[in-house]
């Protein structure tokens, strides 16, 4: 299963990658964060690889995330014609996944995130849920990039909407 979702946030390109980059902002726009840990490597950085715990309603998720690429590694001074490209790959149970997020300049104060996910499934259960629940897996996605920039632009952590 393969699908492509995307959002305009109204931030300069290096500051919404910053923001991205930064573990410490995770919990606050990942909804049902509960862990994201680096077992080898740096956050963030090419080869590394973390633990992440997610909740998701009764259920809790853990896998192995592997940070495939990462251009420019400095977020500093991006030269406005560049890409920026976090690629990474999940693996939990019975799950695969390759996530490329892509950030390019849709104006001098505004950026555009095109995020592609690419799932595969092993096991009778998961490849039901695959075939039975596609939307659901896109709907995440996109609610997670509009978390996002509702952190972004304004500042809002998710974890306050539980209150």
């Amino acid at each position: 299963m393969k699908y492509t979702v995307s959002i305009e946030i109204a931030l300069p390109r290096e500051k919404v990658a910053q923001l991205l980059a930064d573990p410490v902002h995770l919990p606050k726009w990942l909804r049902g964060m509960v862990l994201h840990e680096p077992l080898s490597g740096a956050h963030g950085q090419v080869g590394t690889t973390s633990r992440v715990v997610m909740q998701m309603g009764k259920q809790k998720i853990e896998c192995t995330e592997t940070i495939t690429r990462r251009e420019p590694v400095d977020l500093h001074g991006i030269p406005r014609e560049s890409v920026v490209h976090f690629d990474r790959e999940i693996v939990g149970e019975g799950m695969w996944s390759a996530v490329r997020d892509r950030l390019t300049e849709a104006g001098p104060q505004t950026t555009l995130w095109q995020s592609e996910s690419e799932y595969r499934f092993n096991g009778l259960l998961m490849r039901l849920v695959g075939l039975l629940m596609p939307g659901t897996f896109r709907k995440q996605s996109q609610q997670h990039m509009q978390d996002f920039k509702a952190f972004a632009e304004h500042g809002e952590d998710v974890r306050d909407a539980k209150a």
